[in-house]
């Protein structure tokens, strides 16, 4: 998987991610900051903080750290199945 396609399963997952029930298209800002996120997280917690922090400040609501530990564990697998194959 190139970079290319790696960044376009990042975006697959995070946009079947719902956190908010606000409708998918309504997160494309935070899709992006969250993309960039997973390049600069070291690990899956940090990730989680991340998203947490990403999703929390644009919609003003608290977010569930399990959730976005699920899903930051879902893109820190993706980001190293890419890094295996590069």
């Amino acid at each position: 998987m190139d970079r290319q396609q790696m960044t376009l399963s990042l975006v697959r997952v995070l946009q079947e991610w719902d956190p908010f029930e606000v409708g998918s298209e309504n997160y494309e800002p935070e899709i992006a900051d969250a993309v960039l996120a997973v390049s600069d997280s070291k690990d899956v917690q940090s990730l989680a903080r991340r998203l947490k922090e990403i999703y929390e400040f644009s919609f003003d609501e608290p977010l569930d750290f399990q959730a976005c530990l699920a899903v930051a564990e879902k893109l820190i697998m993706i980001r190293t199945n890419t890094s295996c194959t590069l």
